[in-house]
């Protein structure tokens, strides 16, 4: 185990970045890249775009012995050659980069979303389940495509030791993303026949479980995600919020106006709603050792909470 370690985290002005960089810069060296500054760090950012080919100069330059890879296009825009540009070919830059510089670990985030929304996923999904993601939904898309380029590297180039988080939804006090917008609207949408269940995930356990993960040089592959599931009408309960209930037909012509108005949709996407990917956590506390400190419920609760006290409730 390496003892000195010096980090670079990309994507380190984002909502998780910029948290785990200032937790780890209390022990550690630690510089982030962004194409974007932020205050309130603790630790230098370095403007550079994730598939610069400048990166392999700074990790170099640096002394860089872990890499935590936490750039990505989370909503989609309308151009895709360009999301799949940023999140597949510059993962592909930052392996190469870190092979180039002698990196020794490289963490990355990935999600429960490359597993894919399908009617057959099996009711709790494992780390050994095949990713399979949705080629019409681009995040899942992409995420597939940079664990199978992260497979490759592991066979051919096992001395970039890998660690790999696919979380589900992630929620915190600050969180805001297309699924806490959906818990925010006057009311929540249900597929008829599907109870579409949630896992959750709180960033703080995130945040605690990426450290661990540093601190011990863990490598493997890991859901994240609190215990239990909850379907959108348990979720609709505890907002105190009534449920539309539509048949996937009607969703289908819902987004594919949405799409017309220029909206990043389709009606293809219908199984984003129908058939999330519930992911167990077993790996997570068993083999990777982890005591996860709220349950999907609790998580949620927790947002609520928050929500409430900042009048988004």
């Amino acid at each position: 185990m390496i003892t000195e370690k010096r980090i670079l985290i990309t994507g380190a002005a984002g909502y998780i970045g910029h948290q785990l960089g200032n937790r780890l810069a209390r022990d550690y060296f630690v510089m982030g890249t962004d194409i974007q500054k932020r205050d309130g760090l603790t630790f230098p950012l370095e403007v550079l775009d994730v598939r610069d080919s400048k990166l392999v100069l700074t990790l170099a330059e640096y002394r860089i012995t872990h890499v935590i890879h936490l750039a990505s296009v989370l909503q989609a825009s309308p151009d895709r050659n360009r999301d799949h540009d940023i999140d597949v070919n510059g993962t592909r830059n930052v392996i190469e980069a870190c092979l180039a510089a002698k990196v020794s670990h490289l963490t990355v985030t990935s999600s429960g979303a490359a597993y894919g929304y399908h009617a057959d996923n099996p009711e709790w999904i494992d780390e050994d389940d095949a990713l399979r993601g949705n080629t019409e939904f681009a995040y899942s898309d992409h995420k597939r495509q940079v664990e199978e380029l992260l497979a490759k590297h592991r066979e051919s180039h096992p001395q970039l030791r890998q660690l790999i988080f696919r979380p589900g939804t992630v929620l915190g006090a600050d969180t805001r993303n297309q699924i806490t917008d959906l818990f925010l609207a006057p009311r929540l949408l249900a597929i008829r026949g599907s109870e579409s269940p949630f896992v959750f995930i709180w960033d703080q356990d995130v945040l605690n479980a990426m450290e661990q993960g540093i601190r011990e040089d863990k490598t493997g592959r890991y859901n994240m995600a609190g215990d239990g599931a909850l379907t959108i009408r348990e979720i609709a309960q505890r907002l105190g919020k009534p449920v539309v209930t539509l048949s996937a037909s009607v969703v289908k012509a819902a987004l594919q106006i949405a799409k017309w108005l220029g909206k990043p949709v389709g009606p293809e996407q219908v199984n984003f709603l129908r058939y999330r990917p519930v992911l167990s956590n077993r790996r997570l506390k068993e083999e990777f050792g982890y005591r996860l400190q709220k349950t999907s419920a609790e998580t949620l609760e927790f947002f609520i909470e928050q929500a409430r006290l900042k009048g988004d409730l």
